[in-house]
């Protein structure tokens, strides 16, 4: 099968995640989640008191942290210098903080390279909002995956059930001013590529979107 450069787009909780990592099994690729790099700049910045808008200071901060995803018995980790910080990424406060550094110019520039180098030698599965629209616009096969409200909410609300940290009214309420924040900024704002297949998850199995997707990349691959 000839080697692909693959990009899932889509908002929070439209189930890219376990779709873009299972794919990547399937197929025997690297799974790469983008939000993960955002969500490790938007820690740093809070641990050193940088608001998201300082793009001054966002932009020193980019320069001197050292952000690597390292594959791990654990699944795909990130490490922040010598420190693991992947189990402090997932909160309900670094989402918000992801969202807004992600609409800042410098670190959408600081994060482009590692991204495309990562990706350099294809064989990849990259999971984003701006894979298929801008790191990669030239990917072999774009998705872009969505599902409506109420169960991107429902789905969001399982993860965090054990830490009962919000209702799923409050989940449902951040995702959809993120939705708004992702889709109205003027850098790398949400949206499909003009040729990417949509795929709405909305009452479908992981297997059930991911067999469709194996069809189109198998497509694709013997094209």
């Amino acid at each position: 099968m000839t080697d692909l450069l693959i990009t899932i787009d889509g908002p929070a909780g439209s189930g890219k995640t376990t779709v873009s990592r299972t794919l990547a099994e399937k197929l025997g690729y690297v799974y790469v989640d983008t939000g993960s790099l955002y969500r490790g700049v938007a820690y740093e910045a809070k641990q050193q008191g940088i608001a998201p808008d300082d793009d001054a200071a966002l932009e020193n901060l980019c320069a001197r942290i050292e952000l690597r995803m390292v594959r791990t018995g654990a699944g795909t980790r990130l490490f922040s210098g010598g420190t693991d910080i992947s189990d402090n990424l997932r909160t309900p406060e670094m989402s918000m903080m992801a969202s807004a550094v992600s609409a800042r110019k410098v670190v959408r520039q600081a994060l482009l390279g590692i991204q495309r180098e990562l990706g350099a030698k294809k064989r990849a599965v990259f999971e984003g909002r701006d894979m298929g629209t801008v790191v990669f616009p030239d990917a072999d096969v774009k998705f872009f995956l969505t599902a409506d409200l109420h169960t991107r909410a429902m789905r969001r609300y399982k993860e965090l059930l054990e830490n009962a940290e919000q209702t799923l009214e409050a989940v449902a309420a951040d995702m959809k001013k993120r939705d708004e924040n992702d889709a109205a900024r003027d850098v790398a704002p949400l949206k499909p590529a003009a040729d990417a297949v949509i795929l709405d998850s909305t009452g479908l199995s992981v297997e059930t979107v991911v067999g469709e997707m194996m069809k189109r990349v198998s497509e694709k691959a013997h094209a």
